[in-house]
């Protein structure tokens, strides 16, 4: 039997897509270890899988598209 813990703060992902990925927005010169934690913290709180870190401060977008994985 699972237990259900209600945390008094939550948390706002930017976007859970389909119930499968998380994807998380900034606009930032880089990521840093914070950013990429912060994402795994979601990952983990939400028993998903897959998480994208975004970085819209970029010349060209797929540079600034991290993949983050839990537990894969």
């Amino acid at each position: 039997m699972h237990e259900q813990v209600f945390l008094e703060i939550g948390f706002r992902a930017d976007i859970i897509l389909d119930d499968k990925v998380i994807v998380e927005f900034k606009s930032v010169e880089t990521h840093s270890d914070l950013h990429f934690k912060q994402v795994l913290t979601y990952l983990k709180l939400t028993n998903l899988k897959l998480g994208l870190l975004v970085n819209f401060n970029v010349i060209f977008l797929k540079d600034g598209i991290k993949r983050i994985a839990n537990h894969l």
